[in-house]
C-alpha cells in the first residue's frame, strides 16, 4: 500500500482528496511561487513540479507526492492570489461579465521508483456582470483573499458563475480526472492501490 502525500495545505485540495475516500498526509511545500512565465500552462507545471520537489526530502521514501498550482487567465493576463482587497476588487472587476480560463498544473512524484509526471487541466468559466456592491460585499466575506482570481467556485463565489466548460474540480484547484489518469501513467490505480477508507 503506497503512502499518499499532498504537498499543499489548501482546504479545497484536502477536501477533494477526502471526498475521493483517500487516506493521505499533508506536507505543505514552502516553495516561494516566484517563477515568471507568460505561458500559463508551462508556468503552473513548473510551479507544481517545484512544490513537489520541495517536499521530496520531507516525505517518507515509500510515498507518492501530489503537488498542484492554479492560476486564472484572461486575455493573456495571469491572476494569482490577490495581495489586498483592492487587488481582489481589480481582479473581480476584470472577470465580471466575461469568460476566463482556470489552469491547474499537477506534478506527481513516485518517490519509490523515482518517477515523475506533470500535466495541466483547463476549464473555461463564465461570470455574470458584477456590480461594485456585489464585488465589495463578496470581498468583505474574506473569501477571495487566498484564492487564484479572487473567488472560490465551491463557496460564495459560485453565485457569480453562470456556467463552466470543463472540469469543475479543476476550478477548485485539483482536477480529479486528470489526477486519476496521471496516476495511471505511473502504474497506480487509485481505486485499488491507494484507497484505504473508500466508501
Amino acid at each position: 500500500m503506497k503512502r499518499l502525500i499532498l504537498a499543499s495545505s489548501s482546504p479545497r485540495r484536502i477536501e477533494i482528496l477526502k471526498n475521493l475516500g483517500l487516506e493521505f498526509e499533508v506536507i505543505p511545500s514552502n516553495f516561494e511561487e516566484s517563477l515568471v512565465d507568460d505561458q500559463p500552462q508551462r508556468l503552473v507545471c513548473k510551479l507544481a513540479e517545484s512544490k513537489a520537489k520541495d517536499v521530496i526530502s520531507k516525505a517518507p521514501s515509500d510515498s507518492i507526492i501530489i503537488a498542484a498550482d492554479t492560476v486564472v487567465v484572461k486575455d493573456k493576463r495571469i491572476f494569482g492570489k490577490p495581495k489586498s482587497q483592492n487587488e481582489a476588487y481589480e481582479m473581480l472587476r476584470e472577470l465580471s461579465g466575461s469568460s476566463h480560463k482556470v489552469v491547474t498544473g499537477i506534478c506527481i512524484v513516485d518517490n519509490i521508483n523515482e518517477l515523475e509526471v506533470a500535466d495541466y487541466e483547463e476549464t473555461t468559466v463564465y461570470f455574470k456582470e458584477l456590480s461594485d456592491d456585489e464585488i465589495w460585499n463578496y470581498i468583505k466575506t474574506g473569501e477571495p483573499i487566498d484564492k487564484a482570481g479572487a473567488y472560490g467556485i465551491q463557496s460564495l463565489g459560485g453565485l457569480f458563475v453562470k456556467k463552466i466548460d470543463g472540469c469543475y474540480f479543476n476550478v477548485m484547484g485539483l482536477p480529479v480526472y486528470k489526477l486519476y489518469t496521471m496516476m495511471g501513467e505511473l502504474g497506480i490505480n487509485i481505486l485499488t492501490e491507494v484507497v484505504k477508507n473508500g466508501k
